[in-house]
This record gives C-alpha cells, structure tokens and sequence, in this order.
C-alpha cells in the first residue's frame, strides 16, 4: 500500500488551490490498486476538510505517514519532511534567489523532488500547469483596469466570483469601444487570454490591420517571439537560437507600442533576452501603451514597468513613466500595471478542478506505474541526497 497526501499550503498568503479536489481522491483509489490518499487538514483550501471526509478522504494533520507529497506551491523548508517524495512548484529552475535555502533543504534531507514545472511532452510543451487561468484572470484585469481608468464600467475582481461563470456573466451588456490590445506569447497563458478573447467576442485582427487600420471596437492582435524580436545581424529568425543566445536579438517592437492601448504579456521570459521597449522609449510622445496586465511577472524581466508584484487585495498601481518611479493609479498621463503574482488562485476551484484531471491522466500513471518516456525522470530535480544530472548546473547555485 502506497499513500499519497494531499498537503496543507504554507507559503504565505496561503494558497487556496489543490492539486486533487475530493472527487479527484476517489478517482485516483478506484483508477489505481494499492494507493491510498490522505488529506491535511487546511483552513484556507477551496475545499474543505468536511468535503473531503464526505468523500470517504481521512483527514490527517501528521503526514508522516505518507510516501508521496503532492502540494502546489514551493513548501516552507520547516514544513519539509525527510526522505519523502514531492510533487510541487518549487520555482529553483531559473536559480531564483529567495528558493535557494529551500533547494538546500531538500538535498540535506535526502527527498525527492519532482517539479510540476518541468513535466513535459516530448516536444517540450509543458503536460500540467495553471497558465490557462493565469490567462484569463490576467485579462480579465485588463478589461478592470480599463473600465476604472476611464471610469466606463464597474468590473469585479476574479476572487469575488464564484466560478468562470459569474465572472463571465458580468459583461453581459458592456460595449468595448476602440480598444487596440497586443497579446504577446503563444503558450498556456496566451492561449487562456485568447480564450477570453473569444468568450467576449473580441475580434482577432492580423498585424497589418493592426498596424494600420482604426478600429470602433475591441480588436486584438497575437504576436510571437518572432514577430517583436529580430536578429542584430539582419539575419533570417531562428527560435531555437534565440533561446539560446538572446544576447544576439534586439526588440521590433516599435510599431506595436505606437499602435496599441493595452498590453497584456504572456510570455515565457529568460535572463538575457532584451525588453520590449527601453525606459527613453516609454517617455516618447510615441508611446501609446496605457495599461499593462504582466501576466509573466518576472522582475527583473521585459518590462521596466514591472518594478514589483502586487498582490490580488491590491493588484494594480501606476508607473510614471517620467521618473520611473511607482504612483497611484488610473491616472491619464501615466501606465497602469498588474502585476499579481498568483493569478490563477482567484478562480481556485475552477484551477483546481483542471490541474487535478490532468494530474491523474497524464502525470500520476508514469509516476505509479510505468515512467513513459522518462517524463518524471526528466521532472526529477533532486534524488538521493543530490542533483539529478539533468539539473546539475543548479550545483553553483545551492554551493
């Protein structure tokens, strides 16, 4: 008998998602023989402890007992416990600073750790995530922000809706009125934003008829990273080598930010690749980008705008441009910014519902069963005390 346990989250603020809902724990007992899954007790999860114990879940506060951790976000190092296997995302990939004591941890006390992040297909597209709702809470903001900024309409934040539903429901009879949106990525959270797009009837428009036509009503454009960076060599765009050498590419996005009112980034971001416009830029008469909903949030990142994270209480300041300093928002001659780092926790039963389903079918059998195509090998960041050889070049940042 093998037992799986569902932690309680302890980074602060709490999270209120959950990698497996009730019914999802009855699911994986009937799909697979000899596992048992427990439950820790949590008063902030979306689900509470009584709908698990409804579904036949033990509810536990001592997870000792447990041989495999599934938890969502990176755990607190003193919440840790020795030679177990965990599942979570412990942001340490991009040698993030504030997570190198927790990697530390980890290879003292001998546990294995599988990265959600760094599940993937063999083509490497990620197999489990929350982006999607990262995707529509992020430009669900937009439309927030735009709605205050010229004081058209009145739009709650994701959290107070119950569901996607009611957060739908409320554009019932709203009217969009010449807005020209540039959408850059082309991922889960891109893909989540373009959902949105889709659900509002907003109309996609090809970059020309971006670039050069005015619109009456909401349009948007989608741009990948070959269509706002380009070599510094003239030379013909190569992916594989931006991600590479970004050192080698410069920013086309010029025509983009004299053109666009909103800008929603949904990016996959890494050090070294240039920003989309200079901080000179953002003062020209040129720039017309009025807000700016940083789905990716990365600091220090691709949009000097993003000076912090905000939080979803308070998930919108503004950025005078001029001084390069931090201000108060929805002001005309100055960009408004989110910048909330945990989105997708706004609409945590919906997220949960999603990663919970994809969990089961795609990443739960190669970890119980049969590793397919190493897909958790590959996860696997820490193992035995040490880094697995996939992640050894993480060795200089825990020395």
């Amino acid at each position: 008998m093998k037992t799986i346990g569902i932690i309680r989250e302890g980074k602060m603020p709490p999270d209120l998602r959950t990698p497996l809902t009730p019914d999802h724990c009855v699911e994986l007992m009937q799909k697979f023989s000899g596992i048992k899954v427990v439950v820790q007790s949590s008063p902030h999860r979306c689900f509470t402890d009584d709908e698990y114990k409804k579904k036949g879940i033990e509810v536990l506060e001592d997870m000792n007992v447990c041989d495999i951790l599934l938890g969502v976000k990176e755990v607190p190092q003193e919440f840790l416990l020795p030679n177990k296997t965990y599942l979570f995302f412990s942001h340490t990939i991009k040698k993030q600073p504030h997570n190198r004591p927790l990697l530390r941890t980890i290879l003292k006390n001998n546990i294995r750790l599988i990265d959600y992040e760094n599940l993937v297909w063999d083509a490497g597209n990620r197999i489990i995530g929350f982006g999607r709702f990262a995707g529509i809470v992020g430009t669900h903001y937009a439309f927030v922000m735009w709605g205050k900024r010229l004081g058209l309409f009145h739009l709650k934040f994701a959290h107070e809706c119950k569901d996607m539903n009611e957060l739908y429901a409320q554009y019932d009879g709203i009217s969009f009125h010449k807005i020209k949106i540039v959408l850059c990525g082309d991922g889960r959270v891109a893909h989540g934003a373009i959902e949105f797009f889709k659900k509002l009837k907003i109309h996609h428009v090809s970059q020309e008829e971006f670039l050069e036509n005015e619109y009456d009503e909401a349009v948007y454009v989608q741009l990948r990273s070959e269509d706002y960076y380009e070599r510094r060599d003239g030379r013909e765009w190569d992916k594989s080598d931006f991600y590479k050498h970004p050192e080698d590419y410069v920013s086309s996005f010029e025509p983009y930010y004299k053109k666009a009112d909103v800008m929603i980034n949904a990016i996959f971001w890494r050090d070294g690749i240039a920003p989309f416009f200079t901080r000179d830029e953002m003062k020209s008469k040129d720039f017309n980008i009025k807000l700016i909903s940083d789905i990716t949030c990365d600091i220090p990142g691709p949009l000097y705008s993003t000076i912090r994270s905000t939080t979803i209480e308070d998930p919108f300041y503004g950025y005078n441009q001029f001084l390069e300093t931090e201000t108060t928002p929805f002001q005309k001659s100055y960009i408004d910014v989110q910048a909330v780092g945990n989105l997708p926790c706004e609409l945590p039963i919906d997220a949960s519902k999603e990663f919970g389903e994809q969990l089961i079918r795609h990443v739960l059998p190669n970890l119980l069963i049969e590793d397919k195509g190493d897909i958790i090998k590959n996860a696997t960041i820490a193992e035995n005390g040490k880094l697995t050889d996939r992640y050894k070049y993480l060795a200089d940042y825990v020395a």
